[in-house]
């Protein structure tokens, strides 16, 4: 029953790292990176699609995004959803693919970004929490009805303490290799 219970706090764990992965992909840095937009929704024939789907991306150098869409109907909508999101770029249209050139980062624009990725990671660092505290909770319940014994549950809560300082180690590590990104120019 212990094991079940550190089984299932791992994986949670495990998510919350991958989550966090995901989100710092996002933030921009001085790059050009198609997983800035993998969160960029456009409005296509009436409902919010990825922008994944509706087109592909191409970096010919390190600042330049090409958007070539699969439906060039779709080019108006996905300019706008371009423009409209929070990533400080302006798109350019030629009739036939979207040019982006991202701009170069101010020092005040790291500092944002740097202060966004640690919020970001410490709001992961409470999901790695939470799924302790919900395993912990599981192992707690066990020794009190007699399920399991206190040393199996000692050892279990053990366990989980590592396995816990593991991850939030590993976010910490994403973090501090994320922070260097962003402030590298």
């Amino acid at each position: 029953m212990i094991d079940e219970t550190l089984v299932e706090a791992e994986e949670l764990m495990e998510r919350a790292v991958e989550a966090t992965s995901e989100d710092f992909a996002t933030v921009r840095t001085g790059r050009a990176n198609p997983a800035l937009y993998s969160k960029v929704l456009v409005d296509y024939y009436g409902s919010a699609t990825p922008l994944q789907q509706l087109a592909s991306f191409n970096i010919p150098d390190a600042r330049t995004i090409l958007i070539t869409p699969y439906d060039i109907s779709a080019m108006r909508e996905i300019e706008r959803a371009l423009s409209d999101s929070e990533i400080g770029a302006n798109p350019s249209n030629d009739g036939k693919q979207i040019r982006i050139t991202m701009p170069d980062l101010t020092e005040e624009r790291r500092r944002e970004y740097v202060k966004l990725v640690k919020s970001k990671g410490e709001d992961h660092k409470v999901s790695v929490r939470n799924a302790r505290r919900k395993a912990k909770d599981v192992i707690e319940k066990a020794v009190k009805s007699g399920d399991v014994g206190e040393d199996d549950g000692e050892r279990g809560t053990k366990e989980l303490e590592n396995l816990t300082k593991t991850y939030v180690d590993r976010i910490d590590d994403m973090i501090k290799r994320k922070e260097a990104e962003l402030l590298e120019v």
